[in-house]
């Protein structure tokens, strides 16, 4: 039976369609992001609760003359189904197929790529101030959820766009979810609205007194302050307007007549920026969804692999939580990554301990560096791509003053189907340059509870970095060990090569080994277990005996952990010794799994004996064994 939906290839496709077709247009595009997501895994909820807003947007603006712009992005998957990409949207990310947000790169209706969150406004404005000065005329829409618009840069974007006198429509999906329920003030001042029902009736019983008075001027002054009155009383608006935003709203996020009513209302209105409050249910129209939007924020694909070992960040919840329970000064931040984090745990037995202060990356930090002052041990879980956000609070704050912050660096490295804007592979580079920081990473998950346990009672800055995934499976230990700050260990002796890895790039390195030792060449193995400060005695020692010197890192090469070590060699008078670094090159990872991005990269097993061949070619001459996995 054909649909709707696939005789739609542009945005100008559904200008014509009647109220009912929109209403199955609706059902079709949250099928189509039900089945595909179920197969790729991507972000569900916020997408079903963005479908009706979608198809408003497109009704009512001409993209991509007119620029519309989603923050984060992760509810856009209707937005991509509606512009041209239908026929690859069961490519969502997937290794060469469609992102999982908004990409520049992809389509011409993504004026603007994104992925973390809070930016859709700066941008929006930077846009509609080029158009200004440029002489043109088009609108420009910046989409922002309730979690988003509490940020601090979103709050950086309100107080310029209201004082520049910038026409620019700035669309609230208020749904009051982050991944998690927001957090804050301004969720508590969203949520009056969205519980209270009062405010509709005030409208309507407004709307029927103008409608009831004489025409007139005067008249409809009186009624306009009228309404105006019913709605202050009722509804929190004021903030909006005092920032110098016109406020519309609140309006049926999942109404397409009601929403082009009002987006219509704010295109034609051109004497300031207009802020559209819209409520919105995330994983409106599934079942499943609508009921555990958590859950159902990110799905993981079908035939995703059974789980034979607890994953990082369970470890790091489970020490976390043994740690707090032995230690009342250890507190957790979370920049609305409770769920992410695996803290929800933590949060039922210690609600008063763990600080979820919203998407708000900055303040985190320097919220830990002020609890690190009167003498708690504050432990700062964030994803690699998100600590980015807080380079200037990790130094001027942290680092600076030498406050014991411990960083739960989750997501280090490849972390696949999220893509360019979700890979942490910079964050050996960017932390190990901060002076004062100690940085670690694990080479399993019996070394993670260790080094975390190390990291709160090290009273110094030390970030702790791990990879997304399932440990090895590897014996625990039941009891926490305090690891020597800058000591590594040798695994396996060779005296052939050396190999040097740090965090996953040990196990890595040990099944390289193996590889090699099939062909008669002997590898030494050492886990750095630190970045920085480097064990400079057993490097040094090594590299002094066996002049073949190779280390192994999943990070970017410019500035990681394997420059340092060959730094550290050349500064130490090491004669003789030939290098290789095995890493990411200097570029922006792309989407697709772990497995497929290592085997591209030369991280995997194979592709790091491969490396060693090329580099030291005398060692080659025999063929080698498959590793099986």
């Amino acid at each position: 039976m054909a649909k709707l939906l696939d005789g739609i290839n542009r945005p100008a496709d559904i200008k014509q369609l009647s109220p009912k077709e929109l209403e199955t247009l609706a059902q079709e595009l949250r099928q189509e992001m039900v089945d595909t997501v179920s197969v790729t895994g991507g972000h569900l909820a916020s997408s079903l609760g963005a479908v009706e807003l979608t198809i408003a947007l497109h009704r009512v603006f001409d993209a991509p003359v007119d620029k519309i712009i989603w923050d984060v992005g992760h509810q856009a998957y209707a937005h991509k189904l509606l512009t041209g990409r239908r026929d690859r949207f069961r490519t969502l990310r997937q290794y060469g197929g469609l992102s999982g947000f908004p990409s520049r790169d992809e389509s011409i209706y993504d004026p603007f790529g994104t992925g973390h969150a809070s930016t859709s406004i700066s941008a929006a404005l930077g846009m509609a101030t080029a158009r200004d000065l440029n002489g043109q005329d088009y609108n420009v829409i910046a989409v922002i959820g309730d979690g988003s618009i509490g940020g601090g840069m979103a709050l950086e974007a309100l107080n310029n766009t209201g004082s520049s006198g910038t026409k620019l429509i700035v669309i609230l999906n208020d749904n009051g979810m982050s991944i998690s329920p927001t957090v804050g003030a301004i969720s508590k001042l969203l949520s009056k609205v969205r519980f209270d029902r009062h405010y509709y009736e005030a409208n309507e019983s407004g709307k029927r007194i103008l409608g009831s008075m004489p025409l007139g001027k005067q008249a409809t002054r009186i009624g306009s302050r009228l309404k105006q009155g019913l709605k202050s009383l009722l509804m929190p608006n004021t903030l909006w307007e005092d920032l110098g935003l016109a406020y519309m709203g609140p309006i049926d996020g999942h109404n397409i007549a009601e929403l082009e009513s009002a987006l219509s209302q704010a295109r034609d209105y051109r004497h300031k920026a207009v802020l559209v409050h819209i409520i919105t249910t995330k994983g409106k129209g599934y079942g499943p969804a609508e009921e555990d939007a958590v859950c159902f924020h990110g799905v993981a694909p079908q035939g995703s692999k059974i789980k034979i070992a607890p994953s990082y960040s369970e470890v790091f919840a489970q020490t976390l939580l043994r740690t707090m329970r032995a230690d009342p000064k250890v507190v957790v931040i979370t920049p609305a990554m409770p769920e992410g984090n695996c803290l929800s745990p933590i949060q039922q037995e210690f609600p008063k301990r763990v600080f979820d202060v919203g998407i708000c990356e900055q303040h985190a930090v320097t919220f830990a560096a002020g609890l690190a002052t009167q003498g708690l041990k504050p432990v700062v879980a964030i994803y690699s791509t998100f600590l980015q956000r807080s380079f200037d609070q990790i130094i001027h704050d942290v680092c600076l003053q030498n406050l014991p912050v411990t960083f739960a660096v989750d997501r280090g490295g490849i972390v696949g189907d999220d893509g360019k804007t979700h890979q942490g592979t910079l964050d050996l580079s960017y932390l190990q340059l901060v002076p004062n920081m100690v940085l670690a990473a694990p080479k399993d998950e019996n070394e993670l509870q260790n080094l975390l346990y190390t990291a709160i009672n090290s009273g110094r800055p030390m970030a702790v970095r791990y990879p997304r995934g399932t440990g090895l499976g590897v014996p625990m230990d039941e009891k926490f060990s305090l690891l020597p700050i800058g000591e590594g260990e040798i695994l396996r002796e060779g005296g052939d090569l050396a190999m040097i890895g740090i965090g996953i790039g040990v196990h890595s390195a040990m099944d390289a080994a193996n590889l090699l030792a099939g062909t008669g060449i002997e590898t030494t193995v050492i886990n750095a277990r630190f970045a920085k400060p480097l064990d400079s005695a057993l490097i040094t020692d090594v590299a002094r005996h066996i002049k073949r010197i190779v280390t192994i890192e999943e990070n970017t090469l410019i500035g990681g952990f394997g420059s340092s070590v060959v730094t550290l060699l050349e500064e130490s008078g090491i004669s003789g010794f030939r290098s290789h670094c095995v890493g990411i090159p200097d570029r922006f990872v792309e989407q697709g799994t772990q497995a497929i991005l290592r085997e591209k990269y030369g991280l995997d097993p194979s592709g790091i004996v491969k490396q060693v061949l090329e580099v030291f070619p005398e060692l080659s001459g025999r063929k080698l064994p498959t590793l099986r996995p």
